[in-house]
Formats: structure tokens, C-alpha cells, sequence
């Protein structure tokens, strides 16, 4: 079957579409790759939350599905809105990468942050993100430190690092990995010499809901193409991402809400059991939830009750303390 495969034009969102068309070609497809222009691509906005409603980055190529210009959409998952047009589907969810973030900081000045530091940079250090939850995170557990907007692809980022606009930089780990391992056009690896890029603990710096999976999308009646899919989706990623949807979408949050949650099957865990972690920004203040259980959906059921429950400044397990810096 030939496949058209739709993405941002971005390096690391042709090097995901890359991965996607590997696969299906080796399962006996033959492939074509055709970027298309997002409206959140072409916004000079100074902030993710600035450049309108959820599915910025994603519309464009959903049209472009519905319209039969492409087969399959290959999506960073945390791109797509928690509802899309009824006509289309996710048919596969591959097998999620880190989902954590990552700090990139130039090597020396990581080198002179107090040891042991959840974010190893010095006093005052300047820190670029165009995210809000981010930013908010950056401001609870360092209040030290400055945040200012930084948007463009992660090449355009790491070189505003490296020309010394910023002291540190917040990135997705998976997109790092991404880059570092995939190619696009014969352009090198990316080069990180010279950075320090500092995983952060999903359990603390809690990431956005379904960061580092992706989402390979198609027409809900493509059923050829459907059949295609299937065998890239990996049910356990779906269901963990799903649950962290499930929870941004009863949050009712998009880009402007300081919100991260993260899912994941517990280890050494010989029951199946799965633990999730949500932590949000609701009256000036920061709480952090922790559940446990079986079922994903119903850990997302059971944090949305606890976190839309609890009154600003009420005493309880889930408000989440302060670390040491």
C-alpha cells in the first residue's frame, strides 16, 4: 500500500515522520512524506500560550487528512487537542520515548550549580521556555531563577543557547533523544558539544500529559490504512497517555494551564499495577497528587477528584513541598 505520510516541517518532526515511514516499510508499504505549514509554525508569538487554541500545530495537516491530500499524520501526541473532528482517529500510539524534560545548560556554568541540585545552574540564572507549565515550575521549586520566552525548533533553541541569549534552556528529553539518533536529508546529528543536558525527574518535574509519544493519525473509515497501523500501536503507551488526556481534558486546560501529569506502569510491579502523577497550578498555588492502580482511566477519575476537590490553601497529603534547590 502507498502511504502519504503528513508532518510538520520541522527537522524533529520529519525525523518522527522518518521513524514512521521506516517501520511501515518494513512491514511491506511504500511511503511518501509531505510536510505541511502549521499555523503555530508560522506565528511569531512569544509564548505557546499566546498563539491561540489547542491544535495549532496540528490543524492544518487534520484538514489535510479530511480533504484525502494524505493518508497518515504523524503528531507529537501532546500536539493534538484532547478532541479532534469526528472523522478521523489515532490508530496507532507507538511505544512512548522518556517522557521527562530535560534542562541544557552550558557545561560550565552546570559545573559551578550547587551538587545535587534538581536544577544544577547558578543564582539568577537565565532560562529559556515558551511554556507555561515550565515556567511555573521553574518558578516553585527555584525562585531564583528567570524565565524568559524562547520559542522555535530545538535547533533554533540550542543555538540561541549557544550565542549566549540564554544560560539554560527547557526541552522535551524524547525530542533530544529523537534528533540525536535521527537523521533527515543527510544533515548531521545534533550536536550538543560543549551542553550539559540534564534529564529532570518526571516524578518531580512532572511533564506535560503525553510528552514523548506520538500519534499516528488517519480517516476513521480508512480502514486499509487503519489495518496498516495496527501494528505500530503498543497498547500499554495508549492506555497511560490516554489516562493522562483524559485528566488534562477534564481539567478543561490548554497551552495558558500550568499542568503535567505523567502515568506510568509502576516497577516491580507484579500485579500490573500503574501509578500516576498530576501536579497543577490553581490559585497562585501548586499541588502535586499521586494515585495507584490497575486501571490507568481510573487513576485519571481519581486525580481529577482530588484536584478539583481541594479548596486553595487546604491541608492535605497531595500539597507538594517545596524540595531543596
Amino acid at each position: 500500500m502507498k502511504l502519504r505520510i503528513g508532518t510538520r516541517g520541522s527537522r524533529l518532526a520529519r525525523v518522527q515522520a522518518g521513524n514512521a515511514a521506516a517501520r511501515l516499510a518494513r512491514l511491506g508499504h511504500d511511503t511518501e512524506i509531505v510536510p505541511i505549514a502549521t499555523a503555530g509554525d508560522r506565528s511569531s508569538a512569544p509564548t505557546f500560550a499566546a498563539i491561540g487554541p489547542q491544535g495549532v500545530f496540528v490543524r492544518e495537516i487534520e484538514q489535510a487528512l479530511l480533504d484525502g491530500a494524505i493518508d497518515v499524520a504523524v503528531h507529537s501526541h501532546k500536539d493534538l487537542p484532547t478532541v479532534s473532528p469526528d472523522d478521523l482517529a489515532v490508530a496507532a500510539v507507538p511505544e512512548r520515548r522518556d517522557p521527562s524534560d530535560a534542562l541544557v545548560v552550558r557545561a560550565d556554568l552546570a559545573a559551578d550549580a550547587p551538587p545535587g541540585s534538581l536544577l544544577p545552574v547558578p543564582d539568577g540564572a537565565l532560562v529559556g521556555t515558551a511554556s507555561v507549565r515550565r515556567q511555573v515550575w521553574l518558578e516553585h521549586f527555584r525562585s531564583d531563577l528567570r524565565a524568559e520566552s524562547l520559542r522555535g525548533n530545538v535547533l533554533t533553541r540550542i543555538r540561541r543557547l549557544r550565542e549566549g541569549r540564554f544560560d539554560a534552556i527547557l526541552l522535551a528529553t524524547a525530542g533530544i533523544d529523537r534528533l540525536r539518533s535521527g537523521s533527515v536529508d543527510g544533515e548531521p546529528a545534533l550536536d550538543l558539544d560543549g551542553l550539559a543536558v540534564v534529564r529532570l525527574d518526571p516524578e518531580i518535574f512532572v511533564p506535560a500529559p503525553a510528552q514523548g509519544a506520538l500519534a499516528y493519525q488517519c480517516r476513521r473509515s480508512d480502514e486499509g490504512v487503519r489495518e496498516a497501523l495496527a501494528p505500530l500501536d503498543h497498547p500499554r503507551t495508549r492506555a497511560t497517555v490516554g489516562a493522562e488526556r483524559k485528566l488534562l481534558a477534564r481539567l478543561e486546560g490548554g497551552c495558558e494551564l500550568a499542568f503535567g501529569a505523567w502515568c506510568a506502569h509502576e516497577s516491580g510491579s507484579s500485579g500490573g499495577e500503574s501509578v500516576m502523577i498530576a501536579m497543577v497550578e490553581r490559585d497562585g498555588e501548586v499541588r502535586r497528587a499521586v494515585a495507584r492502580g490497575p486501571d490507568p482511566s481510573s487513576l485519571a477519575e481519581e486525580l481529577w477528584r482530588i484536584l478539583a476537590s481541594a479548596p486553595a490553601g487546604a491541608a492535605s497529603e497531595e500539597r507538594w513541598t517545596r524540595p531543596t534547590p
